[in-house]
């Protein structure tokens, strides 16, 4: 049977199209209509508001493990958390969580080292941005990461917190993120990651001037192969 996966949720958008991505593409390694079990928990995103906006990263990390725990006792094996930004605390309670985590920076590394980019633009909350956590994940696999410039964090921050996690999607953000995601074409990035869980309902391979980073749905591809590796036929997994 699939491994049964757990998801720390945060914001609502971005975990809601995580938990979509599982459920419909887990067809294509189970057959029509088939997904592994999966299980959510979330606390009240104003509790990881009211930490984030006093940098209480412990904080933002305990409530993390309160999820992890109520999956545990679910019966989930192993946990993601649709969210970049609250990253930045995993490293305060991973060695505490009762199951193992898919670090939604790692897959997406990997993603981006596996197609052969270099130079890797980075969009985001300011938290993420500001923070260490992707150029150090990208640098541990040889890659560069730029961010845009203060002005443009600032406002893709707000455009983050007031729209898209209160699921309003306006064509005036769209055009916002398609011109920031050309600047960074201009300076020599050949990728891009959506590094907010809600950034890809307004940005898409379609509309973006450089391949993306979907880190929403890198992460839920990333936990299905891992909840049905084993299972499924040995030409199914070669591909």
């Amino acid at each position: 049977m699939p491994q049964h996966i757990g998801i720390v949720a945060c914001s609502a958008e971005g975990a809601a199209l995580c938990y979509r991505t599982v459920c419909i593409e887990g067809a294509q390694f189970l057959g029509p209509h088939a997904h592994p079990e999966v299980s959510l928990h979330t606390h009240s995103f104003a509790k990881y508001m009211a930490c984030i906006d006093r940098d209480d990263w412990r904080g933002v990390g305990e409530l993390m493990l309160a999820s992890a725990q109520n999956l545990a006792r679910t019966g989930a094996d192993f946990l993601i958390c649709p969210d970049n930004t609250v990253h930045r605390a995993l490293p305060y309670i991973e060695s505490l969580s009762p199951l193992p985590w898919l670090h939604i920076v790692e897959v997406v590394a990997a993603e981006a080292r596996a197609q052969g980019r270099r130079r890797i633009g980075l969009t985001g909350t300011r938290w993420l941005v500001d923070s260490d956590l992707y150029p150090q994940k990208l640098e541990a696999v040889g890659l560069e990461c730029v961010r845009p410039g203060e002005r443009e964090r600032e406002e893709i921050n707000r455009i983050i917190m007031e729209e898209l996690v209160r699921g309003v999607f306006r064509p005036e953000a769209s055009a916002y993120f398609q011109q920031v995601i050309a600047d960074l074409k201009g300076q020599r990035c050949d990728a891009v990651v959506l590094g907010c869980t809600e950034i890809p309902l307004v940005v898409s391979d379609e509309t973006s001037a450089l391949p993306t980073l979907d880190s929403t749905r890198l992460l839920a591809r990333a936990a299905l192969r891992r909840a049905v590796q084993g299972t499924q036929p040995s030409a199914q997994r070669a591909r």
